[in-house]
């Protein structure tokens, strides 16, 4: 043990001698050759790929500025096939955000998400007028069962006009509001609109409410129609207003007020009009009744016409 001691100091006193020989000479420990070799592992990798890693890396990022540098013009199909990218989870959880609109939920902020998509406002026009062309021919088929008076013939022109109606108001309603919006924003430079697709998706949603309302008309009562549209309109309606009141409140308060009160009255004429197109039966066919003979005075006497002479 004695033996070991003393190799080991004149170990340690050779290596002193050495260092004040040569003082200029830098010292390296066990502990940093390890923790050196610790870095170089880190930044090295366990296989040396971190060149490798390194080119992946610079040549996905130079994919992404060619392909946004490559991005399809608004004239080709590639343009707007981003706005039908959407899954069935993203539809049902706009079409529920539209269904139950609550105070301070912006449906743009909360189920839009800067994700504008065309999928679900066009099936839903696509279904709405569908549905109130053909709920409108049942309507007059289950009344001439009622009452055999009245006359039904298919009215298959109530396709093009549903679809007409539908996706005009879809559209240009929206447009119109965006543009004024937009010539708000430079009076009041406080108000931000919504984009233009933003603000179709938000009108396209709205319409849903009244598929069901549509299809549950055919019960041929008129004050529980006239309910079911009702609730029908305030749904939409206030849907509608929550999610445009977070953009219109930055402006003056005549103009906030007679904005949302032109959308309500705008989505009421829609409601009411197809109500009473699409739902007003046919009147009774008028039947000519057959002549009967009138019967003669009393004291008009007959006289028999003399034949003719052949």
């Amino acid at each position: 043990m004695a033996a070991a001691d003393e190799l080991a100091f004149h170990k340690f006193e050779e290596a002193t001698n050495l260092l004040a020989e040569t003082p200029d000479v830098a010292t390296t420990s066990r502990s940093d050759e390890l923790t050196t070799q610790e870095h170089v592992a880190v930044a090295m990798g366990l296989d040396g790929s971190y060149g490798a890693k390194n080119e992946v890396e610079e040549s996905d990022k130079t994919v992404l500025l060619q392909e946004e540098k490559q991005q399809s013009g608004f004239w080709t199909f590639g343009y707007y096939q981003s706005f039908f990218d959407v899954d069935t989870s993203q539809v049902l959880d706009r079409i529920k955000g539209s269904l139950l609109p609550r105070p301070g939920h912006n449906f743009v902020r909360h189920h839009l998400r800067n994700r504008p998509d065309l999928y679900g406002p066009f099936w839903i026009c696509a279904t709405l007028a569908f549905v109130l062309a053909i709920t409108g021919n049942l309507t007059l088929v289950l009344a001439q069962q009622r009452d055999p008076s009245i006359h039904y013939t298919p009215q298959f022109h109530k396709v093009t006009v549903a679809s007409i109606t539908i996706y005009c108001y879809a559209w240009l309603v929206p447009l119109v509001l965006w543009g004024f919006l937009r010539w708000r924003k430079g009076v009041q430079e406080r108000v931000g609109p919504f984009t233009f697709l933003e603000t179709v998706c938000v009108y396209g949603y709205s319409l849903f409410v009244f598929i069901p309302t549509v299809v549950l008309w055919l019960i041929p009562v008129p004050w529980l129609q006239w309910l079911l549209g009702a609730l029908a309109l305030a749904l939409s309606a206030t849907g509608l207003v929550f999610t445009l009141w977070p953009i219109v409140r930055e402006d003056t308060r005549l103009v906030a007020s007679l904005l949302l009160s032109a959308v309500v009255l705008l989505h009421a004429l829609l409601a009411m009009g197809c109500k009473f197109y699409f739902f007003q039966p046919l009147p009774p066919e008028h039947v000519a009744p057959p002549p009967q003979a009138t019967p003669l005075p009393p004291n008009v006497l007959l006289t028999a016409t003399p034949p003719r002479a052949t």
